[in-house]
């Protein structure tokens, strides 16, 4: 699967996740796009978007896209607060459909 990493995500994590061609919203051409027009942009390219904007689904009609969306919660953006989510992510990514809207991790 295509897989891209929002711009709040840690670049090391693309080697957590090696299954799969995987990319980021920076290294994509399109840092600071807002949320809809990214998710426009993005599906055309890419199976999966994974990020920690919890208010993603809240803000945009999510299942009507061509793409699956991974939500991650962890304590923080930093890379060693969301090594603990690789397993679940991978195996999020490997069930995902689109227009699918998956948590990965704790919101507490």
């Amino acid at each position: 699967m295509k897989v891209i990493l929002d711009e709040c995500l840690p670049r090391r994590l693309i080697r957590d996740i090696p299954d799969h061609d995987v990319t980021t919203v920076p290294r994509h051409g399109l840092a600071g796009v807002s949320n809809g027009e990214l998710l426009t942009q993005i599906e055309r390219d890419f199976d999966v978007f994974v990020t920690l904007d919890a208010n993603l689904e809240y803000q945009q009609n999510l299942q009507s896209r061509q793409l699956g969306i991974i939500i991650q919660h962890a304590v923080s953006s930093r890379y060693e607060s969301l090594c603990s989510l690789v397993e679940d992510l991978n195996a999020a990514i490997d069930s995902l459909k689109p227009g699918d809207v998956v948590r990965v991790g704790s919101s507490t």
